[in-house]
């Protein structure tokens, strides 16, 4: 009999064993302690130098982003419908209406040089 339950990408269960609530991939399932070298290694792909102090304050650092990341992962949201923003975005336009407008001549009258119907001012830039 085959599964109907969903799989990563693995073919691995992620359902957990409370009904319904998603388990965390195993992929991103909490982490052993981040080690400095695993910063490095990091750092390193990012392409990112940094010293032994900044390598010792960000092993910590990463740490508690990685637990932070997978304890939001644990929320139940089922039946929940995806989001781009937590409030309803409105776009307040007016309609598109072709209506008259100024002529080149009346929107020139006030310039004081024109030059084939356009606004001539003076060159600040030299052509070198």
């Amino acid at each position: 009999m085959a599964s109907t339950l969903p799989t990563c990408h693995k073919g691995q269960r992620t359902v957990g064993p409370r009904q319904g609530l998603p388990r965390i991939p195993p992929r991103l399932a909490r982490m052993a302690e981040l080690s400095r070298d695993d910063v490095a290694h990091l750092a390193g792909l990012a392409r990112i130098d940094l010293s032994d102090a900044e390598l010792d304050k960000m092993v910590g650092e990463l740490g508690v982003i990685l637990e932070s990341v997978a304890t939001v992962q644990q929320s139940p949201i089922e039946g929940v419908e995806p989001m781009s923003h937590p409030m309803p975005l409105v776009n307040v336009t007016r309609p598109d209406v072709v209506r008259p407008s100024l002529g080149a001549e009346a929107a020139l009258a006030g310039a004081p040089e024109a030059d084939q119907q356009r606004f001539s001012v003076p060159r600040i830039l030299d052509e070198d």
